[in-house]
């Protein structure tokens, strides 16, 4: 097919030394643009007008400050109709607090895998389908264009950015890591923050006070009932394998000021698991209705914010010709091509919304994605080089 895999590695660990968690993309865009333009493809790398983008309507929100945000794009002219995207994501999450056995921005190569921050999630991905551009030059192809982006970990702006400037494709693939499975469905994800209030008082006189903290359990027994409830009778089949499609978790208490005071103030912040199909709004409502009849007690109400980044669910009908000729491409490559559906957000439905066929097809262990140690199998990341050339040759 032409795929040169050790070009492929060599760039894919230049890439990973280059940190861009967050919110700190340019640097690594423009070693993606030199590398795209060493293999001899058109580049554009841009920036994004902001204010624009965050006067915008359907804005997906943000949790990472920022002043700018760039993007790149990498196109390789069609030799046949049709326009197909490759979108990937160049931000990572921080490497955290805890020690690396080689370092969060080795790029190191050990036992046939490739380590560093976004190794799998999803830098080296981004470099396998820039390679699979560079081979599709061999192969009868419609127009193919990889979008590089930035802020996918905190809202997906930087793809909601790109399909602003362009959404004439009739199909769209991202490498997301999926476990070397056709991804058709993925589950929404928002961000709220609620403050519980009680009555202060002396410890000595509890009685007097009402506790904050006792009020948020009734609201944390609610969640894991409405948790139970969204997950007992889950309608779409692909995301009905899965252990738990939608999660309810809260990731976050605060409360209280003195150990000896009944504390009258308490703040939790959580991530709600959306439906596929489910309207965000009414989902919020719903969590909202939740709050309010846990703390029916006659003391002040929790209302609900919801801030950060919004992932909407997203779709593919599995009987999308799209669908069919991704799982064919993996199935040359693997031997399965499995159909699945994820509990997390992606960018994939910035395209579905748009009506545009999207699906994601990735390497495994996604589980070591934003973990200490992420590292990625080399093989796999070849394996999804030569599924992406497969598919847009085929398309």
């Amino acid at each position: 097919m032409g795929l040169d895999v050790d070009a492929l590695v060599r760039d894919a660990a230049d890439f990973l030394r280059i940190p861009s968690v967050t919110g700190d993309e340019h640097a690594a865009l423009e070693r993606l643009a030199e590398q795209a333009a060493a293999l001899g493809l058109e580049t554009d790398l841009h920036r994004h007008d902001l204010d624009v983008l965050r006067a915008h309507p359907d804005h997906p929100g943000e949790e990472v400050p920022r002043e700018e945000l760039w993007g790149l794009t990498v196109r390789l002219p069609g030799t046949k109709p049709g326009r197909v995207a490759v979108n990937g994501h160049v931000d990572v999450v921080s490497p955290g607090t805890e020690p690396w056995r080689l370092g969060p921005w080795s790029g190191a190569i050990e036992d046939g895998r490739l380590h560093g921050r976004g190794s799998v999630d999803m830098k080296g991905a981004v470099v396998a389908a820039l390679h699979a551009l560079a081979a599709l030059r061999e192969h009868e192809r419609p127009e193919v264009v990889l979008m590089a982006v930035s802020s996918e970990e905190d809202g997906g702006l930087g793809t909601f950015a790109e399909l602003e400037r362009d959404a004439n494709f009739d199909a769209a693939l991202l490498p997301e890591p999926t476990g070397l499975r056709v991804v058709c469905a993925q589950a929404g994800a928002l961000t709220f923050k609620g403050e519980i209030r009680g009555v202060a008082a002396h410890a000595a006189e509890r009685l007097a006070g009402h506790s904050a903290i006792d009020r948020y359990v009734n609201v944390h027994q609610a969640f894991a009932a409405h948790e139970r409830a969204v997950n007992a009778d889950v309608q779409h089949p692909l995301m009905r394998e899965l252990a738990l499609p939608y999660p309810l978790l809260v990731g976050q208490l605060h409360a209280g000021q003195w150990s000896s005071m009944v504390p009258d103030q308490l703040h939790f912040e959580g991530r709600l698991g959306v439906p596929v199909g489910k309207d965000v709004a009414a989902a919020r409502a719903e969590l909202q209705a939740v709050v309010d009849e846990a703390l029916a007690d006659g003391l002040p109400r929790c209302v609900l914010t919801w801030e950060g980044g919004a992932f909407a669910s997203g779709e593919t009908r599995t009987n999308e010709s799209w669908v069919g000729v991704v799982q064919r491409a993996l199935d040359a490559e693997t031997g399965q091509a499995p159909l699945a559906g994820v509990p997390w957000g992606a960018d994939m439905r910035l395209f579905t919304a748009r009506g545009i066929p999207a699906v994601m097809v990735g390497t495994r262990d996604i589980e070591l994605a934003h973990a200490v140690d992420e590292s990625v199998s080399i093989d796999e990341l070849a394996t999804v080089a030569r599924t992406i050339v497969r598919a847009v040759s085929s398309f």
